[in-house]
């Protein structure tokens, strides 16, 4: 059940910004589940459907082991986004979205 509402998360990460492993975490309820949320979406079902290439780590760092094609297809994919990519790493201060903090 929970790895079905990280996927329904992603939806909710508006065009043009990203969000991190901790945000998801935090929105989940337990801060300390990001590497879970890491593997869950190293996992996911439909990369066309839930966009895992919008979560950076906690210093705005793209992923080495991006599953669908690595870090450059992880960059391109944000980029196709104008999200600004620099040394492989997102500007948190300007692209970063927070969920709310009412739990669902």
């Amino acid at each position: 059940m929970m790895r079905k509402r990280i996927y329904e998360l992603l939806l909710e990460i508006p065009k043009s910004k990203v969000t991190t492993y901790k945000e998801i975490a935090i929105k989940l309820g337990n801060k300390n589940l990001c590497r879970y949320v890491g593997n869950t979406l190293h996992k996911n079902p439909n990369k066309n459907k839930y966009p895992c290439y919008k979560v950076v780590n906690s210093k705005g760092k793209l992923s080495n082991n991006y599953a669908f094609g690595g870090i450059e297809k992880q960059k391109e994919e944000l980029e196709r986004e104008q999200i600004e990519v620099k040394n492989y790493k997102v500007n948190l201060d300007k692209f970063l979205y927070k969920f709310n903090s009412n739990k669902r």
